[in-house]
């Protein structure tokens, strides 16, 4: 069965991959909704332009009129929420923004979404009943882990930084639409991603990006910070279950079982990068490390049982083969690096 899907932020990294995905593999007619700030690129959505299913909308989910003329003119089925700001280091030197988009952005969604597809609550208009509304969060909103232990759905939230409190709030407000209103939503909180069309400021592109440039490879810290990575075709499969067959009200951890730290990350880019680009030294040499983020959490780990074992999802991709394949992509592409 087909549906009339709208993806918000989809000219983002992972909402692009996603809508990438989805026209692959589906016939769903799919209407991207993005703003087009910095992390927003038309370049990114390339693979989808000329598809029948396809259409791209430029706008902005703070825009409350313009997203209830669009669930009224388009009748959305399906709603994958991605659009967000999501730099972290941004949220420190700009947090206004980051309330505006995850916080009202999301409300103005879920607001429209209600309006068009429910009488009131626990009440759905007639064709409507299989409509499903999914968040796309974070692990950030669990705060920090020590050396041991992992996030699971029940870790109690515990934001850090001004982005991460943005998108625990938004998390809640889907959660309130869920309770009070018996919305058919479900969130997802993922790693970090990595992959094709990430934006070039963020770890992985800024190694590369560095690295080919022979400029200095900055690393916050002694670079001991642990994030779990998880490929980002990986994290669309997990998506696509959630939306499909999660069940509703509920909330599903997608992880890759990556934990690497920070440092490793480097010097394993290094690595790959002596072996397709040499030079006369290695590029580990040009790593170096600068003072820490405010706040920067100590190592953030995912425990995706519950998707696996409910939904059968498993992550494909380990970091070592990831990020060979991330490399390869931006040595390609590497007119999104500079």
């Amino acid at each position: 069965m087909s549906n009339k899907v709208l993806i918000t932020g989809g000219a983002g990294f992972i909402g692009s991959n996603y809508v990438t995905y989805v026209l692959e593999n589906t016939t769903d007619e799919i209407f991207v909704l993005d703003k087009l700030t910095y992390a927003g690129d038309l370049k990114n959505l390339e693979p989808a332009t000329g598809h029948t299913n396809y259409h791209f909308i430029e706008g902005d989910i703070c825009d409350m009129a313009l997203v209830f003329k669009l669930f009224e003119e388009h009748r959305f089925e399906r709603v994958v929420h991605f659009a967000a700001e999501s730099h972290v280091d941004n949220s420190i030197t700009n947090p206004g923004a980051f309330i505006a988009t995850n916080i009202t952005g999301t409300f103005n969604l879920l607001q429209a979404a209600y309006k068009t597809w429910m009488e009131g609550p626990n009440l759905y208009k007639k064709g409507c009943e299989t409509n499903r509304f999914l968040h796309v969060s974070t692990d950030e909103v669990y705060g920090s882990l020590g050396a041991a232990g992992l996030f699971t759905e029940q870790t109690p939230y515990a934001p850090n930084s001004p982005y991460s409190a943005s998108k625990a709030s938004s998390d809640f407000i889907v959660r309130s639409y869920y309770h009070t209103y018996g919305m058919a939503v479900v969130t997802t909180n993922c790693s970090n991603n990595y992959g094709p069309n990430q934006h070039k400021e963020k770890l992985i592109p800024t190694i590369i990006r560095k690295a080919v440039a022979g400029e200095p490879i900055p690393i916050y810290g002694d670079g001991k910070n642990v994030r779990d990575w998880l490929y980002v075709k990986d994290h669309c499969v997990g998506i696509k279950k959630a939306i499909d067959t999660g069940r509703l009200g509920e909330t599903y951890n997608i992880g890759g079982r990556n934990e690497r730290e920070n440092l490793y990350i480097a010097h394993t880019i290094c690595n790959i990068l002596d072996t397709l680009q040499p030079k006369g030294f290695s590029y580990k040499e040009q790593i170096t490390f600068v003072g820490d983020r405010p706040g920067h959490d100590f190592r953030y780990a995912i425990d995706a049982s519950k998707i696996e074992k409910e939904l059968g999802w498993s992550a494909n991709e380990n970091f070592e083969s990831g990020i060979e394949k991330t490399i390869a992509w931006y040595l390609e592409n590497s007119d999104r690096l500079f």
